[in-house]
Formats: C-alpha cells, sequence, structure tokens
C-alpha cells in the first residue's frame, strides 16, 4: 500500500486521473461542492460520478459503477463530499471498498485520513491500491508575521459557507489573465488543491499558524501580479469563522470580492444563525483585514444566482448593484457585470 500525504512545498499534486466522483448520500448541493467544482472546472477529467441510493444530487455526468468506470479509463475514486466534520460515515465504506476492488485508488480531501480507516488500510494493501490525502498541510508553517509582500491580492470573503468563493476567485483569475495582466488562483481548500494542483488546506492548519499558512499562500510578486485567493469559510460562521480570519490576516488583501447566494436565509447547517447582510459582511471584512492592510477595499459582489433564471437574476443584480453602489456580477453567467467587476478589481 502507498499511501500520499501532499505538501504543498512539494510541489503539484499527482493524482491518479481521470475521476469517478462519488457523491456518497448527498442530500444538498452544498455538502457536494467538492464534485460538482471538479466537474465544472476540471471535467475533462472526470468520467462520471458514483452514488449511494439515498443521494440526492448529481453532477449531470454519467452514472455508473466503478467497475464501469475503470473500464472507461477511471483511475481513482475521488470523494466529491463536504459533509460537516470531515468524516467518512461506516455507511459509505462498501462503496469505498467496491471502488479499491474494481481497480481504483482512493482520493479524498476530508479531515479523516482513509489510512485511518482499518478496512480501507487493509484492502488498500491486499489490492495495492493508493490511499490519497490531500488535505495535509505541509510541515514547518511559520506563524504570522504581518509583513507587507510586493505583489497584488484579491481575496473572495462569504456570508456563509458553499456558495461560490472558489467559482468567483477561479472566474476572476481567468478573467484577469484574459486582459494580459498576469495572476495566479490561490487555493486554499481541498477542491480548490484539486483543480489547481497546489494550495493550502486552510482548514488544517493548526490556528496559531493559519496566518503564517496564508503569507505562505501567496508570497512575495512583482507589483504589477495578481493573487486572487479562494476564500474560506465565513467571518459570521460560528464554526469556521477562525479560519476566515487567519486566512484574511495573512493574505493582506488590496481587495476583496463578498460572495452571496440569494434566498439563503440561515447559515447552513445551523439554521439559528441567520445569514449575515452583505453590509455586515463588507464592514466586518475592512474592520478586521485592516490590521494587515490598512487600504483593503471591497471591490463588489459576486452572486449565485444557479436557482434564478436569467430575467430574475438580471433583476437581482440590478438590484444590490443599485442598493451598494458596487458592481455585482454572477460569475458563471460572465458578461458585462463581470467585466465591471473585473474592472473595479483592477482599479
Amino acid at each position: 500500500m502507498t499511501i500520499l500525504h501532499q505538501a504543498i512545498t512539494a510541489g503539484a499534486l499527482s493524482l491518479p486521473q481521470p475521476y469517478l466522483l462519488f457523491l456518497g448520500d448527498a442530500a444538498e448541493r452544498g455538502y457536494a461542492k467538492t464534485a460538482l467544482g471538479l466537474a465544472d472546472w476540471a471535467g475533462d477529467r472526470c468520467v462520471g460520478e458514483f452514488v449511494l441510493p439515498e443521494c440526492a444530487v448529481t453532477t449531470g455526468l454519467a452514472r455508473m459503477t466503478p467497475a464501469e468506470a475503470h473500464a472507461r479509463g477511471a483511475r481513482s475514486l475521488l470523494i466529491g463530499v463536504a459533509n460537516i466534520g470531515g468524516v467518512i460515515p461506516e455507511r459509505w465504506l462498501g462503496a469505498l471498498v467496491e471502488a479499491l476492488e474494481a481497480g481504483l485508488d482512493l482520493v479524498s480531501g476530508l479531515h479523516e485520513r482513509l489510512s485511518d480507516i482499518p478496512v480501507l488500510a487493509k484492502e488498500a494493501a491486499r489490492l495495492g491500491r493508493q490511499l490519497i490525502d490531500v488535505r495535509s498541510p505541509p510541515p514547518g508553517i511559520p506563524t504570522g508575521s504581518g509583513r507587507k509582500r510586493s505583489g497584488k491580492r484579491l481575496l473572495t470573503v462569504g456570508t456563509d459557507c458553499a456558495l461560490g468563493k472558489k467559482y468567483t476567485a477561479l472566474a476572476l483569475a481567468e478573467g484577469i489573465k484574459a486582459r494580459g495582466v498576469a495572476a495566479d488562483f490561490r487555493a486554499s481548500g481541498q477542491t480548490g488543491i484539486m483543480i489547481a494542483g497546489a494550495g493550502m488546506p486552510m482548514d488544517a492548519v493548526v490556528s496559531d499558524f493559519l496566518a503564517g499558512a496564508a503569507e505562505l499562500l501567496s508570497p512575495d510578486a512583482a507589483d504589477d501580479h495578481w493573487d486572487v485567493i479562494e476564500g474560506q469559510g465565513s467571518l459570521f460562521h460560528p464554526a469556521y469563522a477562525a479560519v476566515s480570519l487567519g486566512l484574511l490576516h495573512g493574505s493582506q488583501p488590496d481587495v476583496f470580492v463578498v460572495c452571496h447566494l440569494p434566498g439563503r436565509e440561515t447559515i447552513m447547517g445551523m439554521p439559528q444563525f441567520p445569514i449575515p447582510s452583505i453590509r455586515a459582511v463588507i464592514d466586518q471584512t475592512i474592520a478586521l483585514g485592516s490590521l494587515t492592510n490598512p487600504a483593503i477595499r471591497c471591490a463588489g459582489i459576486s452572486l449565485n444566482t444557479a436557482a434564478l433564471d436569467a430575467a430574475a437574476a438580471e433583476a437581482e443584480i440590478a438590484a444590490l448593484a443599485n442598493a451598494y453602489g458596487l458592481p455585482v456580477a454572477d460569475p458563471v453567467r460572465g458578461g458585462p457585470a463581470l467585466e465591471r467587476l473585473i474592472d473595479s478589481c483592477l482599479a
């Protein structure tokens, strides 16, 4: 058995591809964000999806068994679920063993390590398969220094988790590069790392070293170079705000974009906590972010309008732009609204 623990400082990930995406028994799209992100941004490396009977989510890819996927060229089963706590439930184990028996390696970005699960370790050893845990920070991360670094930085922040921070960062990085400006997408979560091939799993870093990890993620660069940094969690999330704050302090963003999902009223998985207003997120991000970059500013708002038709999405975008006096866009829909948001980021 080979067990790989990826260190960011060791370079790009080398994952067995193509992937079969495992959605388990996900009941909401937010919990399947890893699979959805891979399907949207690395679809050419995915042959299909594998689900349990209770699953209520789909990536739109063909559903197939591990054996069928292996016959079509798949080389690994990638766990595409990001559940609360990052655990591998016992009810998944039969499906994961089935994948190993079909000839697939297992790839996971969850907190619980594949190699720590006896049945998976035993079967992987017997079959000669790899258990690959992506969510492993590199050794030797320093504490944050607060030192101002060269180059420009953009951070996506959110009113909640799982609503578009990664998609927004990817789209903005592509849009900036399309204008001939040097830019890099900097992944800070497991899905982004799988897409980009490198990054820093911020929520697996010990809290004292979060700011230092963010500094490593976005090092000194040319004065005209942009690092577009994938945000994590929300400053208003009762469980994950610490990760969001460490990433904010270490990123030292010159600009940030607030990501929001219209219609979501409470924090995902925590119905007793209401979604904060966009204004509250802007004010809090500036208040806290100014510690390491006093010049921090909000460049605009990114909306996830996937649940709206084109007319309703356009109306929502226009209403928020008028209310906040800032550019507002859905980065997936693109168009002139996204170009205005990029203009504001680069201004």
